[in-house]
């Protein structure tokens, strides 16, 4: 199918940008990486009036660290965060996300902003900005917003993000020496859609003690989902097996997967307890890791 006609935009600047959506509210959508609207509009199932494309804004690409901060413009490819040195370096879990997105393809043109706008309940990113305490920047003619992830995304396609608003940044907070994260999914096949998505960040102290931790699950539920009660098990307790093994089946058991063309609703709880389980392990393992390397211990 092709898609309805429509009026096409390319505006280099924002200020272009937001006088745009101003101007044609709800008839106008916006354009980053293509990845997820170009399909959509193929099919019909949205048919905007107007196209604005925002491939020609300059300073929405970038990489930075400040003030104990990843920094990120909404416009930067998962292949750029993906390769970043300095992502690599401070936030495996982010790094980890980026690589398993799609194929080359998708890497090379889709972009970070384009994919948590569109809050896929099965992206990628959500699962990962939520375990790892991220927040989102926005502007629009009347000024600037930050949200955290928590409260950005509502539901199914659905965020905290107004008509005339366009999101320009994503921070996510450096973790403390002692942590380690990790992103793992389960997909049909290479480049797909995950069929279940976890994500976990965690903090140990000196005595495997854990401070902080965050679980986040993706394509399991209309939106992305925290495991609270599988946290409150691990939060100020040794994470040994047996303690991730419970955290694991509390996670399954907040999950909200429905049945449909990539299983059961009770296969996929149960995939969210084994990839629960080995997610905590790689963050665990990694944590620890870090530990030695600061005491020089093996």
């Amino acid at each position: 199918m092709v898609p309805k006609s429509f009026e096409y935009f390319s505006p280099g600047s924002l200020s272009e940008v937001l006088s745009l959506l101003r101007k044609y509210k709800d008839d106008a959508r916006l354009l980053a990486g293509g990845h997820s609207l170009i399909p959509l509009m193929k099919l019909r199932l949205v048919s905007p009036k107007y196209v604005i494309d925002l491939r020609k804004i300059p300073n929405l690409s970038y990489v930075r660290e400040k003030g104990g901060k990843l920094l990120i413009g909404a416009m930067t490819t998962h292949r750029q965060i993906a390769t970043s040195p300095l992502i690599r370096s401070k936030s495996e879990i982010l790094a980890e996300t980026a690589e398993v997105i799609g194929d080359p393809q998708v890497r090379n043109l889709g972009t970070i902003g384009g994919s948590i706008a569109h809050a896929d309940p099965a992206g990628d990113y959500l699962p990962t900005l939520l375990a790892a305490g991220g927040q989102l920047k926005a502007i629009s003619v009347r000024g600037q917003k930050t949200f955290k992830a928590e409260d950005f995304f509502h539901d199914m396609f659905t965020t905290a993000l107004k008509q005339d608003e366009i999101l320009t940044e994503i921070s996510v907070p450096i973790a403390p020496a002692l942590s380690g994260g990790t992103y793992l999914k389960l997909e049909r096949k290479s480049g797909d859609f995950a069929v279940v998505g976890v994500a976990v960040q965690l903090t140990l102290d000196e005595s495997n003690v854990c401070n902080r931790v965050k679980i986040a699950l993706g394509a399991v539920g209309p939106t992305v989902i925290r495991a609270f009660e599988a946290e409150n098990v691990l939060r100020a307790n040794t994470v040994d097996d047996a303690l991730i093994n419970e955290a694991a089946k509390r996670t399954s058991d907040a999950s909200e997967p429905i049945s449909d063309l990539r299983g059961s609703a009770e296969y996929k709880k149960e995939m969210v307890r084994v990839f629960t389980q080995r997610a905590l392990v790689k963050a665990r393992d990694r944590a620890r890791s870090n530990l030695h390397k600061i005491s020089g211990t093996r």
